[in-house]
């Protein structure tokens, strides 16, 4: 059969399946899904150019009205009702009905960036995570946290569908649910006892870059932006710009959503100056603006302390892109970072995915539930660096955040200090009333501080709620 013929055959085919046409939906929209409560969430899909289709909501029995557009797109805004546990329906009618059921309203969020946060609860290959089994029996009480993972391909053009499902938590799908995410959602379940739903739109090795549009890359970037340049390494495809943002993110941008977790930023190591950071705020406008929803939240995660080659552990590559991240936080509104300095072990100086996701998870909650929902009883904010006073051989250091003083008083670890050579020693440190003063015997005139600024180094040092120092330096030298 000649290619015209069969172009033509099938394009008859495809005519013929019009013909018989029914209400579609996009795929975010189907059984088990979660939908924001409170507000107007848009429900929307395909069907044939000038149908009419009538939408009732089971919650309240309303009845919206739409019609179909001229290339058959459709979508309609629904008004949800508080959060609840009630599992409701949804028809759709243009005169054969397609109906949808176990719909809950809660809160939904993105779980966006790399295989960080793609990393799901059973772990990758040589990656576990902790607290497996007591992960996995205590599902059985999660039912009301739902999640959809969108396929993680990577496209030229932006893709409006994406073949998924909501799959509803149990003790056997929660191993495929993202670690990260899904220890936040079920943290936010029951301190706000709601449904929580999570779109999961991630792919592992990807840079900020990947997910950008062609506009903004066209406008902030130097980036080739046709197939032969992009491709120029098929081993390396999660390197792609543009790809996964039109193939993975593209398709949930029409879901009405509460804000975006992202973990992403190990593929950005050795970016110069401050290019991760501004790019970083340039994806979230772009992300804010396609979603049309306002100013939503934005909570990210520093990319945990790695060093693939243990005798680079006291390089900072990885600490140079922290500090980008922390100055995103700085420069992104409604934006929040948490700190993963503590979430790794000794031993997982060369594991790019650390067990404890858990920890990440709920401190990402635990920030959402301060912030976003008003509950200020749950810590939020990572001590940070605030200032220095030089006295003698001695560095006096204030910080912010410190909520009620320091953790600890002795075998504090991590601080560095160093004087006009540049040569930093490990520094002998003092804290209490939420400062500290550190010196060294080495360091007789001391000029710099440093804390965790390597590739790998795990401190100690944090607030009295429980939560990290931030990896920092006082300093702005090049080596």
């Amino acid at each position: 059969m000649t290619k015209r013929i069969l172009t033509a055959v099938l394009a008859f085919t495809v005519s013929l399946c019009f013909l018989d046409a029914k209400v579609r939906l996009h795929h975010l929209i189907g059984d088990n899904m979660v939908l924001q409560q409170k507000t107007e969430a848009r429900l929307y899909g395909y069907d044939d150019a000038g149908k009419k289709i009538r939408v009732t909501t089971s919650w309240d029995g309303k009845k919206y009205n739409v019609k179909t557009d001229g290339e058959g797109r459709w979508e309609v805004f629904v008004k949800t009702p508080a959060a609840s546990f009630n599992p409701y329906e949804i028809t759709f009618d243009d005169g054969e009905i397609v109906k949808i059921g176990n719909v809950l309203v809660g809160e939904v969020w993105v779980g966006a960036g790399q295989s960080n946060m793609e990393m799901p609860v059973m772990g990758f290959n040589d990656c576990p995570t902790d607290n497996l089994l007591e992960t996995i029996a205590d599902a059985v009480n999660s039912s009301a946290i739902r999640f959809a993972k969108i396929p993680s391909v990577e496209k030229m053009e932006p893709q409006e569908d994406a073949d998924t499902k909501w799959n509803v938590v149990t003790p056997q799908s929660v191993i495929y649910a993202s670690a990260t995410a899904y220890f936040f959602a079920r943290m936010v379940s029951r301190a706000e006892n709601v449904p929580v739903g999570i779109i999961e739109a991630n792919k592992g090795g990807t840079r900020v870059e990947g997910w950008l549009s062609r506009e903004n890359l066209e406008k902030y970037t130097d980036e080739p932006l046709d197939w032969e340049s992009i491709n120029k390494n098929p081993g390396q495809n999660y390197h792609h710009q543009m790809t996964w943002g039109n193939g993975t993110f593209s398709p949930i941008l029409k879901y009405t959503i509460k804000g975006i977790l992202f973990y992403q930023g190990c593929s950005n190591v050795g970016d110069p100056g401050n290019r991760y950071s501004e790019r970083m705020k340039i994806l979230v406008e772009q992300w804010r603006e396609a979603f049309g929803l306002g100013e939503i939240p934005f909570y990210f995660v520093e990319i945990a302390p790695y060093s693939g080659n243990p005798a680079k552990a006291d390089k900072t590559w990885s600490a140079r892109l922290r500090e980008q991240q922390f100055r995103a936080s700085q420069i992104i509104p409604n934006s929040h970072m948490v700190t993963t300095n503590d979430a790794v072990y000794p031993y997982e100086i060369t594991q790019i995915h650390p067990a404890q996701k858990r920890k990440v998870g709920e401190r990402l909650a635990s920030a959402v539930l301060n912030k976003v929902y008003g509950q200020k009883g749950f810590p939020a904010d990572s001590p940070s660096y605030e200032s220095m006073k030089i006295e003698d051989d001695k560095i006096f250091l204030t910080f912010k955040n410190m909520n009620g003083g320091v953790n600890r008083f002795m075998d504090i670890d991590g601080f560095e200090i160093a004087g006009e050579d540049h040569v930093f020693y490990p520094a002998k440190c003092f804290a209490g009333r939420g400062k500290v003063f550190v010196f060294s015997d080495k360091v007789p005139a001391p000029v710099a501080v440093r804390y965790c600024f390597k590739n790998f180094k795990i401190g100690n040092f944090g607030n009295a709620l429980g939560l990290p120092l931030i990896p920092f330096r006082t300093d702005n030298w090049d080596d």
